[in-house]
């Protein structure tokens, strides 16, 4: 495992094949999680749904206990953006609920987050989720060997702008991951292209967009976790953790590992 300048990670094969693992246990959760979800449950009890998962899998969660975070999961409910604490609220019909989940396997991390509707809600939101999902996909469809990290970002941006006036989040981004959950570099959800650190095979990254109805402006909540928008604008957030390598994206958070999204986009599959 080499360092980088500026404390990017990059792993071997070996290594991100161990990534791999704590991915689908990671994807495993979601689609768990997006199964299980409905009106009338508190986001406790899907945090507890999570943690059994993750923990029954010989995996440890990364959220819990990271600076004080008491879940599994982020629960984020409609005007919550992102980093919401679960407990005792109780979800309802038309709420859209962010679940972002993390787990640990032989000391290396995954990271993903999906954004839920249960039951019926209004059509703006609908399109900011299906909006919000493609942006991601689109950003890690972008990068390429011996590009930039903003050539994700770019990618992000333009489509987002390109499908309606959206609010994209500027003080949370996407990271680095491997041994840690946060690592350098950051991946922003707008700029220009042709910035930030190369992107080599090895370096693993979360993309997460996070985009609302409204303003990009936020506020946290008294519990010091909560991320809301500042003019209640309802909040998607989609991401996945993935690398290259030199056939192209792997996707390691997704079951198929990114390559039926990657191919309708017509980008080459690196996953093996």
């Amino acid at each position: 495992m080499g360092l980088l300048d500026r404390g990017i990670q990059i792993k071997t094969p070996e290594q991100i094949g161990l990534m791999r693992r704590a991915g689908l246990l990671v994807g495993e959760t979601l689609e768990l999680l997006r199964s299980s979800v409905r009106a009338g449950m508190t986001t406790g009890e899907l945090d507890a749904i999570a943690e059994d998962n993750i923990r029954s899998a010989g995996g440890v969660p990364s959220f819990k206990g990271y600076h004080g975070f008491t879940g599994t999961i982020c629960s984020s409910v409609n005007d919550e953006v992102v980093h919401g604490m679960p407990g005792s609220r109780v979800l309802a019909d038309g709420d859209v609920v962010s679940i972002d989940c993390g787990a640990i396997v032989d000391g290396w991390h995954g990271d993903a987050a999906i954004t839920v509707a249960l039951g019926e809600v209004h059509g703006d939101v609908r399109h900011l989720m299906t909006v919000t999902e493609e942006a991601m996909w689109r950003g890690i469809a972008a990068a390429r060997l011996g590009g930039r990290v903003t050539d994700i970002s770019f990618a992000v941006e333009q489509h987002v702008r390109s499908r309606g006036s959206f609010g994209i989040l500027e003080d949370y981004t996407g990271h680095g991951i491997g041994t840690e959950m946060h690592q350098p570099p950051n991946v922003p959800n707008y700029g220009r292209a042709g910035r930030g650190p190369k992107l080599v095979e090895g370096l693993a990254l979360a993309v997460e967009p996070m985009i609302t109805l409204g303003s990009k402006e936020t506020v946290v909540l008294e519990d010091d976790w909560t991320v809301v928008t500042e003019d209640g604008s309802w909040a998607a957030h989609f991401e996945h953790t993935f690398t290259l390598t030199p056939q192209g994206a792997w996707v390691l958070t997704a079951l198929d590992g990114g390559e039926a999204a990657l191919r309708e986009l017509g980008v080459p599959y690196g996953g093996r």
